[in-house]
């Protein structure tokens, strides 16, 4: 029985993993983490049954209160740096759900990870469509040297670029960096109109109202182009299974691992 904590628990996605896990017969859902719920009861909020989930308000109380294996955190990226390290330190096992942790945090949460001998599985996205799109533009990029990150969201998004796409940005740059046909120093005009660049990585975010969440990757070729998409729904369903997923590999390695797909077995891939 893996007992887990969430932090964000009443949020759009945390709420539906929070059912999920409650659901999940290997799993107990042990407490929450809600600044603006402290005190309350989980099991009343999110309509579980006769459930009693304490709901915190910051991590260190309920490190010191209650027992749990994983930290799931759904919050913000400055609040879930802080959890994750917490967490690290006590021993706990941690999966990421946060967009816009940079590469420079994740360095020092790998470090914490392994001086600790526990582990984190860092998930942008936890979508099994999402994957797939990471999976193939990895493989795309060992043939084309010519790719651009576009990167969509709902007007109400913050975070720029969105953890989808800055992971995806990681990943490629692994393979291979893209070429540079023209330098910024060449550009005439406005020289942030060709987006932000992350680990040599060109990246486009748009914030629109109508979209979700959605995710490109553009291939160039003479002659040929290759474009591989991913677009989400308004529910946050997709999400819970490849969740409950990462909570269950995260004890199965130690350190950091980025991408649901470094836990998933990929037949023949």
């Amino acid at each position: 029985m893996i007992k887990v904590f969430i932090a964000g628990a009443t949020g759009w996605a945390g709420s539906e993993l929070s059912k999920g896990v409650y659901k999940a017969s290997d799993m107990k859902l042990a407490g929450a983490l809600s600044r603006k719920n402290k005190g309350k009861n989980l099991g009343d909020i999110l309509a579980l049954e006769d459930a009693d989930i304490p709901i915190f308000d910051d991590i260190h109380t309920a490190l010191s209160t209650i027992d749990f294996d994983v930290l799931v955190d759904y919050t913000q990226p400055e609040i879930c740096k802080i959890n994750t390290i917490s967490a690290l330190k006590k021993g706990k096992k941690v999966v990421i759900g946060t967009s816009g942790l940079s590469s420079e945090d994740y360095l020092e949460i790998e470090k914490i990870a392994t001086e600790n001998n526990t582990s984190v599985l860092a998930v942008g996205n936890f979508s099994i469509t999402a994957v797939l799109l990471q999976k193939f533009s990895e493989m795309a990029a060992q043939y084309i040297s010519n790719f651009e990150i576009i990167d969509y969201a709902h007007e109400g998004k913050i975070d720029s670029p969105s953890g989808t796409a800055r992971e995806l940005a990681h990943r490629l740059s692994k393979v291979q960096k893209p070429e540079v046909h023209i330098s910024n120093d060449e550009l005439i005009g406005e020289k942030d109109s060709r987006g932000a660049n992350l680990d040599g990585v060109q990246i486009h975010s748009i914030r629109l109202p109508g979209y979700v969440i959605s995710i490109e990757t553009l291939f160039g070729l003479k002659d040929e182009k290759l474009t591989i998409r991913h677009d989400a729904g308004t529910s946050a369903e997709p999400y819970v299974k490849g969740a409950l997923m990462a909570i269950e590999k995260v004890g199965t390695f130690k350190g950091l691992r980025r991408g649901l797909d470094t836990v998933m077995d990929f037949k023949n891939s």
